[in-house]
């Protein structure tokens, strides 16, 4: 396919009317009344906070409030023995910025209040009372500093450091000597959380290793036993170690070998105040998320299973995953106890700070988040996030790396997406006649919709039981009885089933998926949230101000837009949103190099009259339009962009989606079997990227006037700036399209999968020129594994539309449809 021409594809971007144009050479921009004396504010972003460094990543791996101020650190990919990353303290009164002297840089994430000496340990610093810095030699313990956790027998002398390479060492708080107890005592990698308690120590790794020589052990440990997989499943570990053994790997036992992220418990990064305190760890395999509790009362670790928000942390090298966290986000108040937030895959959760067996009620999903959170803590009244927002790993459409903080208030986290997951407590699982799942989180959710699937001719009963008060006392629900003509059954468990968690139970041995879809009603509306008011419209016709954006090395925002005589108009934003726009001398290298960074790749989306199409693996998929009226835009809009780093955002058919990053080596390669809609705007949004924390959207309505969120040049042009998550109030995800339009098809030969998963209602509409009724058999994919199942059968009449609609909370992750004879026919998805 030919490529348009640079000057074509700008002029072509709202591919409605030429685009708005300003005046020449304009100064900057005076202070919008957001700014005027005071550090500029939007969407909970203060972009002067913004953090960056010379490498290939800058997220904030730590954020503490310490010795009354703010103290954050950013790590980059892969730096043992320091790098250019910065030690940041910020003052409540007047949010200033101070980057602080003693700053040695290097890959780390850990974070420790050690109450007896007084200090925050963050990085490879030791931060007293009164601000005072002291630092770790990292030529002499050179690592990736993931945790660090109390000692077991020393607690007031010393500390333990885990390195992300698996190495762990002890610290002497008051010296700061340092000595290595352990090369590699355990298997996996990509080393996470650390925590002690209850007379262990425990570490996760969240990742197996993938010979791709990111994860490079110390010299001494090139034959050190890496205790390879025993199954197929087998990637990263939480292990404990009881204290003894050192120098070698005595004393350490491995609990669950799947991938673990944080270790931590009630005392948070002091410590727990108790050896009978719980610890927890939180991590996930192929059916679900898991939170793992150990309990003093048996020494031993117990698991419970709860949806998955997203699919971008999955894979096995654990690379796309750092950092999960169980942490304070409201101090205890009033009588009343802290109140905990966990976050993991991209959802956010309400965490009881008492959370062990016989006390697990409370646990509830918050949101969905787009966001990549490394650490949060609550700091002057307020949860404040960490991120990773933007890198240049193999992603030249950033200058520079860098990342910035979100501030708010806890109750303005249920304002980023719906609470909705999926997962399961067997996925093809061989499970015995009797054998108990594990427990998953029935409550919290209000539409609760579950595939049970089975291999074989027999008909197998399962019984569900609940456990109404999380007190672990269980009683029977109801039976299913899964037929094995079919191996299939779905079912809903009723909205007035109050309980906190179910399980499951078969009463002869039999391979097994249970796989559940959650959700609470999507409340949002078709209507973008008035903070996109300045924003133009894609289904009616209006002048557009859009263009290219781009973070610049010199730490700015550049923008390259059209004017209406098809002139090429560069400009220069600033940390305070200042804009600046350049002369002709001056834009000319800048829009060239515009140009050859962020020209717009071959669609990632073509179209057809049924539908988007997208090719995987030389497969097509499908998904809806915004709207039925939309006009295409796939070659003059951006498609597809890495936002965050190793998150990727694809604006298709007037749909935001995220998807996983696919590969180690591009940041422009989506795994788009595994995305899911995040809003639907049919807005005329050309480009987008994150600048110092903000969403940038260009492609405003001329004359827009500032507001919060849009901010102009002097001479009229102008961009909205937002937070990531503010996506979510563009409008429920909604659309129409399917498989078949008009489309010749042979009998039994079912369709292309077509996107069902996180739409709310849904509608199937089918016709034919069949001159007699045609059945037509609608499958679902329920895990995104491939595995079809029929869940109904359309009677399809000839000469006119046959209507189904699915049961309010029905969810599965792809949709198809065939037919039992041959015929022309649509096939149409309505999704509200």
């Amino acid at each position: 396919m030919m490529k348009p021409s640079r000057r074509l594809v700008l002029a072509a971007l709202t591919a409605l009317v030429p685009l708005y144009s300003g005046a020449a050479d304009a100064p900057p921009s005076p202070a919008s009344p957001a700014q005027s004396g005071k550090h500029v504010q939007v969407s909970g972003v203060y972009p002067h906070l913004t953090a960056f460094n010379d490498h290939g990543e800058a997220g904030i791996g730590a954020v503490v409030p310490w010795a009354g101020k703010l103290w954050y650190i950013t790590y980059p990919p892969h730096f043992r023995t320091g790098s250019t990353d910065k030690l940041h303290e910020v003052d409540p009164a007047t949010m200033n910025l101070t980057i602080r002297p003693e700053s040695v840089g290097g890959t780390h994430a850990n974070r420790l209040v050690h109450r007896e000496s007084n200090q925050l340990v963050i990085g490879a610093h030791f931060i007293d009372d009164k601000g005072t810095v002291r630092t770790v030699d990292v030529k002499k313990m050179p690592g990736r500093y993931t945790a660090t956790a109390r000692h077991l027998a020393d607690p007031a002398g010393k500390v333990y450091f885990v390195d992300m390479e698996g190495p762990v060492w002890e610290v002497d708080v008051k010296t700061l000597e340092s000595k290595r107890l352990f090369v590699k005592p355990v298997p996996g990698w990509h080393a996470k959380g650390a925590y002690s308690g209850q007379g262990v120590l425990a570490m996760s790794n969240n990742g197996e290793h993938q010979g791709g020589g990111l994860e490079k052990l110390p010299k001494e440990a090139k034959d050190v036993p890496t205790k390879p997989s025993a199954t197929t499943e087998d990637a990263g570990v939480l292990a404990e170690w009881n204290g003894t053994g050192v120098g070698s790997d005595s004393g350490w036992k491995i609990i669950s070998r799947r991938q673990h992220v944080e270790v931590t418990g009630p005392g948070g990064i002091y410590g727990n105040a108790a050896d009978t305190d719980p610890l927890w760890s939180s991590g996930w395999d192929k059916r679900s998320l898991m939170v793992h509790v150990r309990d003093a009362k048996d020494n031993a670790w117990h698991v419970y299973r709860l949806p998955r928000p997203s699919h971008t942390y999955d894979p096995t090298h654990g690379w796309y995953t750092e950092w999960p966290r169980i942490r304070e986000v409201v101090p205890a108040q009033n009588g009343q106890p802290a109140k905990l937030m966990m976050t993991m895959h991209g959802g956010m959760w309400d965490f009881p700070i008492g959370f062990k067996p016989g006390n697990t009620a409370g646990l509830r999903q918050i949101n969905q988040y787009l966001r990549y959170i490394p650490d949060f803590a609550h700091w002057n009244g307020q949860v404040v996030l960490g991120s990773d927002d933007t890198s240049i790993m193999q992603n030249p459409m950033a200058g520079i790396s860098q990342s910035n903080l979100w501030f708010g208030k806890f109750e303005e986290l249920a304002n980023f997406g719906p609470a909705q997951g999926w997962g399961g407590v067997w996925l093809g699982d061989e499970v015995k006649a009797g054998q108990k799942s594990d427990p998953f989180l029935l409550a919290g959710y209000s539409r609760r919709f579950m595939h049970l699937a089975t291999r074989g001719k027999e008909d197998v009963t399962f019984t569900m039981e609940v456990d109404a008060k999380g007190d672990g006392n269980w009683s029977p629900l109801t039976k299913l009885t899964v037929p094995g003509s079919t191996g299939y059954l779905m079912h809903s468990v009723p909205a007035d089933v109050k309980a906190e968690w179910l399980r499951l139970t078969p009463d002869k041995d039999v391979y097994a998926t249970a796989y559940f879809h959650f959700s609470n009603a999507d409340t949002r509306t078709d209507q973008a949230d008035a903070k996109f008011a300045s924003l133009s419209t894609l289904t009616r016709p209006m002048p557009t101000v859009g263009g290219l954006v781009r973070p610049n090395k010199e730490k700015n925002l550049s923008f390259l837009t059209t004017t209406a005589n098809g002139d090429e108009a560069y400009y220069e934003v600033d940390e305070k949103l200042q804009f600046k726009k350049f002369d002709a001398p001056a834009a000319a290298p800048r829009i060239a190099e515009m140009h050859k960074l962020l020209d717009f790749a071959e669609p990632v989306a073509t179209a057809d009259e049924a539908s988007l199409i997208v090719m995987i693996k030389d497969k097509k998929y499908r998904l809806p339009r915004g709207a039925a009226n939309l006009p295409d835009l796939s070659k003059t809009t951006r498609q597809l962009r890495e936002v965050a780093s190793e998150r990727i955002l694809l604006n298709l058919g007037g749909t935001f989606y995220e998807a996983p990053r696919s590969g180690h080596n591009s940041a422009f390669a989506a795994d788009l079997k595994n995305l899911k809609p995040v809003a639907t705007h049919n807005l005329g949004i050309t480009d987008y990227c994150v600048w110092r924390g903000l969403l940038v959207l260009p492609g405003t309505k001329p004359g827009a006037q500032p507001d919060g969120n849009y901010f102009k040049a002097q001479d009229g042009t102008g961009i909205w700036f937002g937070q990531i998550d503010d996506l979510w109030r563009l409008g429920k995800p909604r659309g129409i399209g399917g498989p078949w339009k008009n489309t010749q098809v042979e009998a039994n030969a079912p369709s292309d999968p077509y996107l069902m998963t996180n739409f709310d209602k849904k509608t199937l509409t089918v016709s034919h020129d069949a001159k007699e009724p045609v059945t037509i058999t609608i499958e679902v994919d329920p895990a995104n594994t491939g595995h079809w199942k029929p869940v109904h059968t359309v009677q399809a009449k000839p000469g006119g539309d046959t209507t189904y609609a699915f049961p309010d909370g029905f969810g599965a992750y792809w949709v198809r449809v065939k037919a039992d004879k041959p015929c022309t026919a649509t096939a149409t998805f309505v999704y509200e």
